[in-house]
């Protein structure tokens, strides 16, 4: 049985405050061991690098981000966006900036280079600061102590993955949903 072929990627800009989260947790990730179907990438603002690389099949993509959702600064999140959500036209610029990086943007580009997204999740994590007008560098409290448990869940998931235990089935959910 051939296992899946997994891309983790850190995307965020260490310039901006939590929004390094991303790069963070791949730096540690980077120094874990895992087997070759995975690759770890931090990414950092580089949208189209992501964009090419996306390119190369992946059966999965943990794209690892700050991710404002109303949460509690540090809550991090698993969340699987919409693949037909890259049919919309809700892009704020619809185009991909070669030195930023917004997720659903480089997804919309990989997607119109004919890439084959197949399963993309998102472990995402409530900044607290985005660096304001003159940008910050460091994360602060909430978000840091958030990216142990980011690289756990991680580790986690593609261990899930490998083992086809992603996605779960539709009476896994609802258990989670009733617990």
């Amino acid at each position: 049985m051939k296992r899946p072929r997994i891309l983790v990627a850190g995307i965020g800009n260490i310039f901006l405050g939590d929004d390094a989260f991303g790069v963070e947790v791949a730096r540690r990730l980077a120094n874990c061991e895992f087997t070759d179907e995975v690759r770890v990438v931090d990414f950092g603002i580089r949208g189209l690098d992501l964009a090419y690389a996306l390119q190369d099949g992946y059966d999965t993509t943990v794209l690892i981000d700050a991710f404002p959702h109303g949460k509690e600064p540090g809550t991090v999140s698993i969340v699987e966006p919409s693949l037909n959500d890259l049919d919309s036209d809700s892009s704020e610029s619809g185009f991909v900036e070669p030195h930023g990086m917004h997720p659903m943007n480089v997804l919309r580009m990989a997607k119109a280079m004919q890439a084959p997204l197949k399963h993309i999740l998102l472990i995402g994590c409530e900044p607290a600061y985005l660096g304001g007008d003159d940008g910050h560098m460091g994360l602060s409290e909430p978000v840091e102590a958030a990216v142990s448990e980011a690289v756990n869940t991680t580790q986690t998931l593609v261990a899930q993955i490998l083992s086809g235990g992603w996605p779960p089935t539709q009476s896994e959910i609802a258990l989670r949903s009733e617990g």
